[in-house]
């Protein structure tokens, strides 16, 4: 594991951040002497990835439906 002092890291952020990518963690070692591990967050999926479902109806079939129940909310609006 590549060790780099808070200078070098602050000064090459990108390639110090490379580097915790492709080997999975670097240190950043402070004047003090406290050493920080720096690693990627685990990649986490998009909450609004979900698989689809087939309900066996077109396109036309759902945009018909949609309209009839905003008619059905224009109806009761009024």
């Amino acid at each position: 594991m590549k060790t780099y002092t808070y200078s070098e890291a602050r000064q090459h952020l990108s390639s110090v951040l490379e580097k915790a990518r492709t080997e999975g963690e670097v240190m950043i070692r402070r004047k003090d002497g406290q050493l920080f591990v720096l690693k990627p967050a685990s990649r986490s999926g998009s909450p609004l990835d979900v698989p689809g479902i087939d309900l066996g109806i077109t396109t036309e079939e759902l945009i018909g439906i949609q309209r009839e129940i905003r008619e059905r909310g224009r109806e009761t609006a009024s």
